[in-house]
């Protein structure tokens, strides 16, 4: 059976995460995500993949951890995600620890998404070079896993370098929660394949997500990882209910459908129309 969640950037000027997670959950929705970017460059140098005009939620959203700790604190089953944790503008040690404090204190209801980042002055801001941005992912991805699982962890790479240390707590969820790598990419399903725990693409029409579970699964056989234990996950769902459907159809076990940044009046009509479309596939 398919899930259900929704997506936001939780603003200053928008519902607060409180309120949109106790709507969410008594709505029956299953996961709550939200995305970050710590500023936006006032050059504007980098263009938005998304069109011409940076929408102004990119540079007013709240902190997704502090965000998603004040929704776990008000809801009981709804998931906490992040659509997507930009980790490569994040120290390790203290990513690693925010990740799992939010897991305990959350009773093991994490969903880390994760992704590099488009912004190619907003990650120079952070010491961190937009060519080596994927490799810089993959090593404290791998750190990460390291201190969630080991009492005295250690890493040594070319951008993660730490002797042993202990880092507690340690996330409920066994290894670390779910970690789910928001991009699509020719290069995206080895990287699935050796250090996450499934796919988490944007509902792009032009995509051709059928070649790109195929190839997610042939990733994995070549890591010799189990391809079923991997989830999908669409981002970005709209409110067309055979669009809904035939996500499904083609595997993805989890639809977010996004939602504006804006006030309740606009945002809970919305929901409402998203938890019909559930209710009618489930």
């Amino acid at each position: 059976m398919a899930k259900f969640g929704l997506s936001m950037f939780p603003t200053d000027y928008a519902i607060q995460p409180v309120e949109l997670a106790r709507e969410a959950e008594s709505r029956g929705f299953e996961s709550l995500f939200f995305p970050e970017h710590t500023h936006i460059p006032a050059s504007r140098k980098t263009p938005w993949p998304g069109g011409a005009d940076l929408p102004k939620e990119y540079w007013h959203t709240h902190d997704p951890f502090v965000a998603l700790g004040a929704a776990a604190a008000v809801t009981k089953t709804l998931k906490l995600g992040t659509g997507v944790c930009l980790v490569i503008e994040r120290d390790t040690l203290v990513l690693a620890k925010e990740v799992a404090s939010l897991d305990m204190i959350s009773g093991g209801r994490v969903l880390f998404g994760i992704g590099a980042g488009w912004n190619v002055e907003e990650m120079a801001n952070h010491g961190s070079a937009f060519k080596s941005r994927w490799k810089i992912v993959r090593e404290k991805m791998l750190a990460m896993r390291q201190i969630w699982t080991n009492e005295a962890a250690e890493f040594h790479g070319q951008f993660v370098n730490f002797d042993p240390i202990w880092s507690y707590p340690k996330p409920v969820q066994k290894g670390g929660p779910p970690v789910l790598l928001g991009s699509q990419s020719k290069h995206s399903f080895e990287r699935i394949a050796e250090y996450c725990d499934g796919w988490m693409p944007i509902a792009f029409g032009r995509f051709d997500f059928k070649a790109g579970i195929a190839a997610m699964n042939e990733a994995c056989e070549r890591a010799d990882r189990d391809s079923k234990s991997m989830s999908l996950t669409m981002f970005g769902v709209g409110p067309k209910q055979e669009d809904a459907r035939r996500w499904i159809g083609l595997g993805f076990e989890r639809l977010i459908f996004g939602l504006p940044s804006a006030p309740r009046d606009t945002v809970l009509p919305l929901m409402d129309q998203y938890a019909q479309v559930a209710r009618a596939l489930s």
